[in-house]
């Protein structure tokens, strides 16, 4: 079974999160290990459960569902491989040196926006891809879109502790925090 069919949706690039999120709780309010009657096992509600948890994962964010779509065409040998656009490279450079520069909420909100917009852009990228079966471009817009899920994930984290730190000490603490992840 798929995670499109454990979900019970098309298989395709484009998902309706909110579905996605609702038979997600759906299904771990079902499936959920501590909810079992006593005769199934444990082991098994477990693997339900992560399997649950798993496909949730790989659905819900743009850059691990265009992955999971090449593997279910087999066509997902090589994603492991170095970007070789150089413009998107020094574009991706450019926001990452934003990233480290900023120092308010509102820059990380401009951030948040700028790599909002890029992300969609490869999405629509990488449908293009798949409709046409053009393997070699879906694979490089896969890992484009892995590089600019990871940046925004990065924001987050920025976010958070911007929120944690306040603006005082926050820059010291974020370049100790991005030095920990390098």
């Amino acid at each position: 079974m798929t995670y499109f069919e454990l979900f019970d949706i098309s298989p395709s690039f484009d998902v309706d999160l909110t579905h996605l999120k609702a038979k997600y709780r759906q299904l771990q309010q079902q499936y959920h290990p501590d909810r079992q009657q006593p005769e199934q096992s444990s082991n098994q509600a477990l693997q339900q459960s992560s399997q649950i948890n798993q496909g949730y994962q790989t659905l819900i964010h743009a850059d691990s569902r265009a992955a999971y779509l090449l593997q279910l065409n087999k066509q997902d040998g090589g994603l492991e491989n170095s970007i070789g656009d150089l413009e998107f490279l020094q574009h991706a450079l450019e926001l990452r040196e934003q990233l480290e520069e900023a120092s308010t909420t509102e820059q990380l909100d401009s951030l948040r926006v700028e790599v909002t917009q890029w992300l969609a852009a490869l999405s629509r990228e990488f449908k293009i891809d798949l409709e046409e079966k053009d393997w070699v471009d879906a694979r490089d817009t896969t890992r484009k879109l892995r590089f600019i899920q990871r940046v925004l994930l990065d924001i987050d984290k920025a976010e958070d502790r911007f929120d944690e730190f306040g603006s005082e000490g926050f820059s010291d603490d974020l370049d100790a925090a991005f030095d920990d992840e390098l």
